[in-house]
């Protein structure tokens, strides 16, 4: 498990990388580089809004790779995501800027944003099920997390190019080429990446599904027509933790520098040291998750988001690093609680043969919702000179909705025994659980204890013909029985 775990945390960090170099790209420097004729708000807003691309094409991703991995194994997603998104990332580095081809300029970006989403679209949910579907149960969420702390990962190593970057040329050679840099490298990162992955195997439970036949054959039909529900449902759920990253990781970073005067290398530095809190932290929420369940971890994570955002934005607007870090982090810590768990939670939902659709293209829809808007939203209402309190009221909107959402999905826990979370048993988390699924224990059992009676009953018959061996009789009968009683009572556990 630690060496699946490993790749997981690995692939999904560099995918991660290719993404968040670019939002901090945007938030920096691609707007006046971009779109010069345009103020200075109005050129961050357009360069926020080829950011937003990746997230509309996230979904398309997940739908097309997520056929792939239930029709043809979670393994070829994780090689084709990371080749797609690493070829896209490098070729942004090439870009000229409008000063050299003009409108050409932002349309490249747009499109190269585009694959760069799509790629990422397919890649969480590979690498999510890699782990997932190998761990015990009993340690699922544990083990998922680590697909959860490639973002941060991510989000550390591609601030800290471009800090390293900063810091070191001048704002003319960062401008001019230094922003280059950390798109150049995703190159060197995919590369390692895909050698990483050459060693990993397919899952347990879709080698089952080939084995038996059981692979959906149309996956995107059938979790239309079968899984609505949980999807939307996990979209609305999950977009109060979009919003809060990259509220924090994109537009926070902006507001300081452009807004507050803070330094750049100073806000890069505030933003990195939140982020690297919640990565470490993030396997103990998921200890919690295990422990405790999915779904109160969600709730609670939900409630503290829509408690905290409004404090959140007034220690931002102090400029003083040191409140805009504790206020940074605490809104983190409250995203973590429930994404830490959400590796484990979606693919629980549903059954096997559609969970890598199912899972992927309800986390990415959720990405549509919370994350694509939310830094232009922000970026829009936090002009003025008071605190940006539209902020603050946008983002509790979504702390509530997404609130509501995790209140109307099932837990999906496994029972401490071992059992399987509801999604795997019914195949479908509207129906009630234990209604139908908790009967089938019941029935093995009973069908084994009329078997195993049956043949004691046999058994006593073929001994009471010789009397001198009746006496002995008794011990193994009642033997067999006591084996009888204890095989039902492991079925009906199991």
């Amino acid at each position: 498990m630690g060496r699946l775990a490993a790749a997981s945390l690995t692939g999904t960090a560099i995918e991660f990388y290719d993404f968040f170099v670019y939002g901090t790209a945007a938030a920096l420097v691609l707007g006046p580089l971009f779109f010069p004729a345009f103020s200075p708000l109005a050129g961050t807003l357009a360069a926020f809004g080829t950011f937003a691309v990746g997230f509309v094409s996230r979904p398309l991703g997940s739908l097309i790779f997520g056929h792939v991995g239930d029709r043809y194994g979670r393994r070829p997603v994780l090689f084709a995501s990371l080749a797609l998104t690493g070829a896209a990332t490098v070729a942004v580095g090439f870009v000229p800027t409008y000063a050299t081809i003009g409108v050409a300029a932002p349309v490249l970006l747009v499109v190269l944003r585009f694959v760069q989403g799509l790629g990422l679209g397919g890649e969480w949910g590979g690498a999510v099920l890699l782990t997932a579907e190998h761990a015990p149960p009993g340690r699922r969420a544990l083990w998922a997390s680590f697909t959860q702390m490639g973002p941060p990962v991510g989000f550390l190593l591609a601030n800290g190019v471009v800090l390293a970057l900063s810091a070191s040329l001048s704002d003319e050679a960062f401008r001019e080429w230094g922003w280059r840099v950390p798109f150049w490298a995703a190159g060197l990162l995919a590369v390692g990446g895909l050698l990483l992955r050459t060693s990993l195997h397919e899952t347990p439970q879709f080698r089952d599904l080939t084995e038996s036949g059981a692979r959906a054959t149309a996956p995107v039909v059938e979790v239309v027509r079968h899984h609505w529900r949980p999807v939307l449902l996990t979209a609305g759920a999950l977009a109060v933790g979009y919003a809060v990253f990259y509220t924090v990781s994109t537009w926070a970073l902006a507001y300081g520098t452009e807004q507050r005067g803070v330094d750049r290398t100073v806000m890069l530095l505030v933003v990195m040291a939140a982020v690297a809190v919640k990565g470490a932290l993030t396997p103990l929420a998921a200890m919690l998750g295990d422990r405790y369940g999915r779904r109160p971890l969600c709730l609670a994570g939900c409630a503290m988001s829509a408690l905290w955002m409004f404090p959140m934005v007034w220690l931002l607007y102090t400029g003083r690093p040191a409140a805009m870090f504790l206020g940074l982090v605490v809104a983190l810590l409250a995203f973590i609680t429930m994404f830490a768990v959400v590796a484990a939670y979606l693919p629980e939902l549903y059954e096997p043969r559609v969970r890598c659709t199912g899972a992927a293209v309800g986390y990415n829809l959720a990405g549509v919702v919370g994350g694509a808007l939310t830094p232009m939203v922000a970026t829009a209402v936090s002009g003025g000179s008071g605190p940006p309190w539209g902020v603050a009221a946008y983002l509790t909107g979504i702390a509530l909705l997404s609130l509501g959402c995790f209140a109307l999905l099932p837990e999906t826990r496994p029972e401490p025994e071992g059992g399987e979370p509801a999604g795997e048993r019914a195949g479908n988390p509207r129906r009630r659980p234990d209604a139908r699924d908790g009967a089938r224990p019941r029935r093995r059992a009973q069908a084994v204890w009329i078997s195993r009676t049956s043949q004691l009953r046999n058994f006593v018959g073929r001994e009471q013909r010789d009397s001198s061996r009746w006496a002995i009789s008794l011990v193994p009968g009642s033997s067999l029985l006591r084996m009888a009683s204890s095989y039902e009572s492991n079925s009906t556990t199991t």
